[in-house]
């Protein structure tokens, strides 16, 4: 029987599908590639498919299983150019594309009477400061859009309000193959190196 000590805690991470016309997605790639193991954090892996809802669901399916301490969601956001932890979740659902079911979303909130919004209960100050020191860049983001990734966001944090479950989401860029024109990228390695620092930075 694995028996963890009383220091060590179990981190749930996800990454997405493919979406929107591309054939991979550097959010799990990534974290496919990061270690078991970082610091204080035993990790928990698994890939989400970019369905409104479904996504959550399938977070929350694992999360029965392995009872995290802390879900952190991984997630593309192509145009941008830096390692971005997400401050908050907006009740919205608002897609300029449809998810990978084919729904597209216009101006409907995610759960009727609950919350504008929900702040991460994650660190991200510490976070963005922990990439920054290992080289790369960091800043926060004030806004996870409307779609997929903000749909988890939100109803993962209206889920364990309350709890003693901390949930965030970091945003990374395209790869470089998936770039195109003059859009910002980082490479693969790079962005694992991001998560590891980030991972850290959340136990300092």
């Amino acid at each position: 029987m694995n028996v963890m000590n009383k220091t060590t805690q179990r981190l749930l991470i996800t990454g997405f599908d493919p979406f929107g016309g591309e054939t991979v997605n550097p959010s799990f790639e990534a974290v496919k590639r990061l270690p078991d193991r970082i610091g204080a954090y035993v990790l928990e892996k698994l890939e989400i498919p970019t369905v409104y809802g479904t996504a959550a669901e399938r977070v929350l399916e694992r999360a029965r299983e392995c009872a995290p301490d802390v879900v952190l969601c991984i997630g593309q956001a192509g145009g941008r150019e830096a390692i971005t932890p997400e401050v908050i979740g907006i009740n919205l659902r608002e897609g300029s594309i449809a998810d990978n079911s084919g729904v597209l979303h216009t101006g409907e909130p995610i759960f009727a009477d609950a919350p504008d919004a929900y702040f991460s209960t994650l660190p991200v100050r510490k976070m963005v400061d922990a990439v920054r020191r290992a080289g790369l860049s960091a800043r926060l983001s004030y806004s996870a859009g409307a779609f997929v990734c903000n749909d988890t966001l939100y109803t993962l944090l209206h889920h364990y309000h309350g709890t003693s479950v901390r949930v965030g989401f970091i945003h990374v860029p395209f790869l470089p193959e998936q770039a195109k024109g003059e859009k910002p990228s980082m490479p693969l390695d790079d962005i694992v190196k991001a998560l590891e620092a980030a991972i850290l930075g959340m136990q300092d």
